[in-house]
């Protein structure tokens, strides 16, 4: 992982569970299909330093599907099938700030704009949800998590859905933020996600801290 994230995690390529977790991984990858490919497990941390951080969009598991999953909670490459949720992410989007919704669901744009978008487990066996939970990504993940928490200047943490709030108490929100709501699911997002303004609460508190709006723009 050549970044600045580098110094910053390196401590974790140490601890015992590490290296479990990398032999684990790599044991289902020799009998499974795993996703996302090898290369992509780390894109979030690829695409968005540690420097540019501004705003942390928690996932859980990466999508399970073929071709879908590439690095980015709630992403998918250009010419995939948008998942369900993403597009209630495009429709709050629009409904928000008025941005239309565009014909694909690469959100890598955000990503590049100090967007983390990160999951709490990075890799998932294909066609089986939670799969790969419990194995230590999550201790990884947590670790990321306060990293960025530990942070002087304000980050926005966007929390969609029960697992991903229950991450709140990695953040201190004596300085940072956190913006909060049922996940964007079909099953949820009549619940509590439709509404909620993610984006414009974010640029808000972003702007209440001095600092500029991220552009959540997603190009056509």
């Amino acid at each position: 992982m050549i970044t600045d994230w580098n110094p910053v995690l390196r401590d974790q390529f140490d601890e015992p569970y590490w290296a479990e977790l990398q032999s684990f991984v790599a044991d289902e990858r020799r009998q499974y299909a795993v996703y996302p490919p090898h290369e992509e497990v780390f894109a979030a941390l690829h695409l968005t330093p540690y420097a540019d951080t501004r705003v942390v969009i928690l996932g859980q598991d990466p999508y399970h599907g073929p071709s879908q999953a590439h690095g980015l909670c709630f992403s998918v490459r250009h010419g995939v099938r948008i998942p369900p949720s993403l597009a209630n992410v495009h429709t709050e989007l629009h409904d928000d700030l008025g941005i239309a919704p565009p014909d694909h669901g690469n959100l890598e744009a955000w990503a590049r704009r100090g967007v983390l978008l990160l999951n709490t487990t990075l890799t998932v066996r294909a066609g089986q949800a939670a799969s790969h939970q419990g194995r230590g990504w999550e201790v990884f993940t947590d670790r990321v998590i306060r990293a960025v928490n530990e942070r002087s200047e304000r980050v926005v943490f966007i929390l969609w859905g029960s697992a991903a709030r229950k991450k709140g108490t990695l953040v201190d929100v004596s300085r940072h933020a956190i913006v909060a709501s049922a996940h964007p699911s079909p099953l949820s997002a009549r619940n509590g996600f439709f509404g909620s303004r993610p984006f414009s609460r974010t640029n808000q508190l972003l702007a209440e801290a001095g600092l500029g709006p991220i552009d959540w723009s997603l190009d056509r």
